[in-house]
């Protein structure tokens, strides 16, 4: 298995360690439900050193951007970030990615880690105009720094003032004494924070000055574990659960990052914007149960009657409302809020209720 900056330390510290997307990396420390609640009140640090970073360069850099990606990069300016996915030529999704234009010619993604070979090779069958594209994912390492305690932290080891970077803007500046960390409001708690980028060289200095300065605030280090719930009950969507290869980001609820401007010519433009006329038949919506019980990925879903309607592409137990939650694709009628459903759980039907996400108000 890979290992990131910080495979040594989560293993020194007890960690409960799997492999996820090649590499080895924390599933929980303290416990799922105390990382969680850690991160909605106080402050906690992901490793998520795993993700891949893709360099975009040169003349073509924003036509390359323009024609692989669903959002409209012409609205992005420099120190900005963008949430977007790759098409493919059936309407489904490559994967879904972070866009951040970092200077002139120069553009930087942040891809699923779970999928950067594949994207890779994406990128590089749809680049006709001849964009510079590099693969810098092993030489870039990543923390997320999240929680209403983050930017009080974080600010104590950087002269940026971070209350200057808006949500989904970055800058490039010193941290922890370290040149050229690029320092992101973004984050996938829904709790607030920092990401940051750095040399790997750099990663156990950054590490140690920031639990160092966290230490009154009671910081911690969070696993993968929490890191799921947490996106979950902000109705976050995860590739390979939410989306996919066979779903469009018109089912998935991704219309908002699904642009047909002038000048874009993403691979099946023309289908998605058949879909958008015409309507979809099935959509990914949010559901709570109303009886005992916790939803799985793959459980059907199911109508008042117990015809099956859809399936669960993720659920958990929620740590903050103690009810059981999920999401899942059902037949369009059925995806309004305030329809009742069920899950089918070992063969019973616990009864559920679509809402609208998030489940914990940020």
């Amino acid at each position: 298995m890979k290992k990131t900056p910080f495979t040594d330390v989560h293993i020194a510290l007890g960690a409960k360690m799997h492999e996820f997307a090649g590499y080895n990396m924390p599933i929980e420390y303290s416990g799922i439900i105390d990382e969680h609640n850690t991160v909605c009140n106080g402050v906690g640090v992901f490793d998520v050193s795993h993700m891949g970073e893709f360099w975009v360069k040169g003349p073509d850099a924003f036509a390359f951007i323009q024609n692989i990606t669903s959002n409209d990069a012409s609205v992005l300016t420099i120190g900005k970030a963008q949430y977007t996915c790759f098409p493919n030529e059936e309407g489904g999704i490559v994967d879904d990615l972070l866009v951040y234009y970092y200077e002139p010619e120069k553009y930087m993604l942040v891809v699923n880690a779970s999928n950067i070979e594949k994207d890779w090779k994406w990128c590089q069958d749809h680049n006709p105009m001849g964009a510079v594209l590099e693969n810098t994912s092993d030489n870039i390492g990543q923390l997320a720094i999240q929680g209403p305690k983050a930017t009080e932290v974080l600010q104590r080891l950087t002269p940026v003032d971070l209350s200057s970077i808006p949500y989904y803007h970055f800058t490039t500046g010193e941290f922890a004494g370290c040149k050229n960390v690029i320092i992101s409001n973004t984050g996938y708690t829904g709790a607030g924070g920092f990401e940051l980028y750095f040399y790997p060289q750099d990663g156990m200095t950054i590490w140690n000055a920031i639990f160092e300065a966290g230490a009154p605030e009671g910081i911690k280090p969070i696993g993968l574990g929490a890191r799921d719930t947490l996106r979950l009950e902000m109705g976050f969507c995860l590739y390979g659960n939410d989306l996919s290869d066979t779903t469009s980001p018109l089912e998935a609820g991704l219309g908002w990052i699904t642009k047909f401007t002038e000048g874009k010519d993403f691979p099946s433009l023309s289908l998605l914007e058949q879909q958008k006329a015409e309507g979809v038949t099935r959509k990914l919506c949010a559901f709570e149960l109303t009886e005992r019980g916790i939803p799985r990925h793959g459980y059907e879903i199911v109508d008042t009657e117990g015809n099956g309607i859809g399936e669960v592409t993720s659920g958990t137990m929620s740590p903050t409302t103690k009810k059981g939650i999920g999401m899942g694709y059902v037949q369009t009628a059925f995806a309004k809020p305030g329809t009742e459903i069920a899950i089918r759980i070992r063969n019973k039907d616990i009864k559920a209720v679509v809402v609208k996400p998030p489940f914990r108000k940020p």
